[in-house]
C-alpha cells in the first residue's frame, strides 16, 4: 500500500502520508482516476480543476501511459484549470500548457471538454467573466456556487493556494466564482477561481512534497487560524471531502500525536 499512514485533522480534513515525491505522483493518479470513475458512473460525466507545479506534471505524465491511457475515462471528462497565469499556453509558465504539452494533447478526451483560461486577446478581468461564464455552462451550481467533483492544489512556500495570495483582495471575495486577483508581492495579476468555488467540490486534494514546504504546512495545519496571511487555511469544503496528499518530508513537522 502506497500510503504510509493517513492522519485525521478534524475540520482540516485528512492527511495521507506517502513516502516521496514519485510515489505521491503516483497516488495521486490513481486517487484521480478512481474519484472520476465515481463521477462519471454517478452523474454522466466527471469534472476536474487541474493545478500547476512538479507533482500534477509528474502525475500528468503517469496520464498519457498504461493504465491510465486505457483505464482513465477520458470522454467523459470536463478539464478546467484553478488558476492561470496571464501568459499564453505555449509558455512554460502556464499551468495549462504545460498540462497540455505533458498529457493531454496525447490521450483521446475531445478538446472541446477542455477549458484553458483565455490570456490572448482579452484582459484579465474578462477572462475571469467569461470563466464564470463558462462554469455556469459546464458544471452544476449548487449553493449558488459551480460544483466540482474534483479540484488540485497545491500551496505555496508563503501559504497561497491556487492564485490566492497572502493579503490580496481576492481572498474576500464571497460572490464571484472566478477573478483576476492582483498580486502585489509578485507585480503581477493571476487568474483564480475562488475559495467558495473550491469550498463547494465534491473532493479538494492537496498535493504537497518536499522539505522546503514542511513549516509552513505545519503551520497551516496545525498553527492557529490566520486566513490573510495563510491562505490554504481557507479550505474547509462544507459538504465534500478534503485530502492533504504528501510525502515524508513535507509531514515531518506535523503534530505527532494525530492518529
Amino acid at each position: 500500500m502506497a500510503v504510509n499512514r493517513r492522519l485525521n485533522l478534524g475540520l482540516k480534513g485528512e492527511a495521507w502520508v506517502v513516502a516521496d515525491a514519485d510515489t505521491l505522483a503516483r497516488e495521486a493518479a490513481s486517487l484521480v482516476n478512481s474519484t472520476l470513475h465515481v463521477a462519471v458512473t454517478t452523474y454522466g460525466k466527471g469534472t476536474i480543476a487541474l493545478s500547476g507545479g512538479s507533482t500534477p506534471k509528474r502525475m500528468g505524465q503517469l496520464f498519457a501511459e498504461e493504465p491510465y491511457l486505457s483505464q482513465m475515462t477520458w470522454p467523459s471528462l470536463e478539464i478546467f484549470w484553478g488558476d492561470e497565469r496571464f501568459v499564453p499556453l505555449s509558455s512554460d509558465d502556464s499551468n495549462a500548457g504545460v498540462a497540455m504539452r505533458t498529457f493531454l494533447d496525447q490521450v483521446p478526451v475531445a478538446p472541446g471538454r477542455v477549458h484553458p483560461w483565455q490570456t490572448v486577446d482579452t484582459t484579465p478581468a474578462e477572462s475571469a467573466a467569461n470563466y464564470q461564464a463558462l462554469l455556469g455552462e459546464r458544471l452544476p451550481v449548487e449553493n449558488g456556487h459551480p460544483r466540482f467533483d474534483l479540484v488540485l492544489l497545491g500551496m505555496g512556500d508563503d501559504g497561497h493556494t491556487a492564485s490566492l495570495f497572502p493579503h490580496t483582495a481576492g481572498l474576500a471575495e464571497t460572490e464571484r466564482w472566478a477573478i483576476a486577483n492582483d498580486v502585489p508581492q509578485l507585480d503581477t495579476t493571476r487568474l483564480t477561481l475562488t475559495a467558495p468555488v473550491i469550498n463547494n467540490a465534491r473532493m479538494v486534494v492537496f498535493l504537497i512534497a518536499g522539505a522546503g514546504k514542511a513549516d509552513r504546512l505545519a503551520e497551516v495545519i496545525d498553527g492557529p487560524d490566520d486566513f490573510d496571511r495563510l491562505p490554504s487555511q481557507r479550505i474547509r469544503p462544507q459538504n465534500g471531502r478534503l485530502i492533504w496528499l504528501i510525502d515524508e518530508a513535507a509531514a515531518a513537522h506535523l503534530a505527532a500525536n494525530r492518529g
